[in-house]
């Protein structure tokens, strides 16, 4: 599972970063920026299929087009990989509906015993990075259009699988933008998605604050160690 994240850069470092350009009626939607504690229902970055070039503000957690009210998005955060070309909710998205989503660290809790310890896990050798998603449109009761989107998961790898027993789908550098091509097959976008390998990632815990959605300061980000507080790094 994948309920939090951060993007915590400009406007700028985002499109340079992707070559994109943030449409200007969105981006006063979006608020704030940065955003430390990333979670569900909140709105965000992402790049469709459909505008490669640019940079839409979607909300987290995929409203399918049948659903007859938003809350079943907090239930499709994630989607699962082994399952997204058949499952109902995921198929059609999976088919001609796909985005990348921005980030620069996520967080996951290790569970041991009773006690859940929070970790962020970054990419010290690419500060922002992109995450394999579908996205949808829905229609609200009163006819508002609502984009949304959902956060591939996938098998962990060595050093996730010491904090959880998944991960998000990160995508590399080379392989995110064939991920929002309409020319792919389905088993080609599905080899898209591996996990990304460990010694290009790292791990450390952080306050227990990041799971309260209604903290989001720079503090969020920093390790336990360097806020006083002795923690630990993979």
């Amino acid at each position: 599972m994948c309920g939090r994240s951060s993007l915590t850069k400009t406007e700028k470092e985002i499109e340079d970063r992707f070559g994109a350009t943030f449409y200007s009626d969105e981006l006063e939607r979006y608020n704030p920026l940065p955003n430390y504690n990333v979670a569900p229902t909140h709105m965000m970055p992402v790049i469709t299929n459909f505008h490669p070039d640019g940079i839409h503000i979607f909300r987290w957690g995929l409203i399918p087009f049948w659903a007859k009210d938003a809350k079943i998005g907090y239930k499709m955060i994630n989607a699962r990989k082994e399952t997204i070309a058949e499952k109902p909710a995921f198929k059609s998205s999976f088919k001609s509906r796909r985005c990348i989503i921005p980030m620069d660290g996520f967080y996951e809790w290790k569970t041991e015993g009773k006690v859940k310890t929070p970790f962020r896990i970054v990419l010290p050798e690419t500060p922002i990075f992109s995450v394999a998603g579908l996205w949808e449109r829905w229609n609200d009761p009163n006819g508002q259009e609502v984009h949304s989107f959902t956060i591939i998961t996938q098998e962990p790898n060595e050093l996730m699988a010491t904090i959880h027993n998944r991960m998000p789908a990160i995508l590399s550098p080379e392989t995110e933008r064939l991920w929002i091509d309409d020319e792919l097959k389905p088993d080609d976008l599905l080899a898209l998605i591996k996990p990304y390998p460990s010694e290009l990632m790292k791990a450390y815990e952080v306050s227990k604050r990041v799971g309260n959605v209604k903290e989001n300061d720079k503090d969020l980000i920093k390790p336990i160690d360097n806020q006083g507080e002795q923690g630990r790094l993979f």
